[in-house]
């Protein structure tokens, strides 16, 4: 059943997650000691809270989108606690930077482990809120990842007219950043439904607590896509087609 009041609701701005808030506080959040962090993202939280505040900011200028942040429970050594709750209680912490009114058109989605799964599961999230697919999205993350987002969109064919990227900023490290980034686009080139031995075993190793999603259910017009295991394009019928 549709969130009440969601009838206005039409487009979808996605945050996408790196990394889980640990801190028990509130205190210096831009604090590595705060998050759990890869070695590569030392030195990366006020980064990811700009994200946070882009999304909101993106959603801000469009009073008919829903704030979406994606991202799953990905590391065991981090507890059960997700990449999506972990930058909606940073909103809250920033007061939604003065516009607290975009909370109550926020939520998150807490099952993604990848980029694939982050831009599929919003769009799945979305249906589960409003009750329909969104005619538009917005995808906030850092900008040096456009080709990345943009390979997720044309694996989900969701046209390219109805589809915008958000760079919110870059890492210090850019060039090594960037050269990882190489890597990653060859393997979503070979592998673009990320289901593949290598990038399926990352995934599954980014569900350390064996969550399973309720997305073949709640929105069944999407069981092929989300069951599809590639490297073919899917060709089923899309809702957004």
């Amino acid at each position: 059943m549709p969130a009440p009041d969601s009838s206005h609701l039409v487009n979808l701005v996605l945050v996408a997650g790196h990394a889980v808030y640990v801190g028990q506080d509130f205190l210096d959040p831009e604090q590595d000691r705060h998050w759990f962090l890869q070695s590569f993202q030392r030195g990366e939280p006020p980064f990811y809270i700009e994200h946070i505040r882009a999304g909101i900011d993106v959603a801000s200028r469009d009073p008919s989108s829903l704030l979406i942040f994606s991202g799953g429970q990905t590391r065991g050594e981090a507890g059960p606690r997700s990449e999506a709750q972990s930058y909606w209680n940073l909103a809250e912490h920033f007061r939604w930077w003065s516009t607290p009114e975009i909370s109550g058109r926020t939520t998150t989605e807490e099952f993604a482990r990848d980029s694939f799964e982050n831009l599929l599961f919003a769009i799945c999230r979305f249906k589960e809120w409003t009750g329909r697919y969104p005619q538009k999205i917005r995808v906030v993350s850092w900008a040096f990842k456009e080709r990345r987002f943009a390979l997720r969109r044309e694996a989900l064919r969701f046209p390219d007219s109805r589809f915008e990227f958000h760079g919110a900023n870059q890492p210090d490290d850019l060039v090594g950043a960037k050269k990882g980034e190489a890597k990653a686009i060859a393997a979503f080139e070979k592998d673009p439904y990320g289901a593949g031995d290598d990038l399926g075993k990352k995934r599954a190793d980014r569900n350390p607590f064996c969550r399973v999603s309720s997305y073949p259910g709640s929105c069944s017009e999407l069981v092929g896509i989300l069951h599809h295991r590639g490297p073919s394009l899917y060709e089923g019928k899309l809702p957004w087609l």
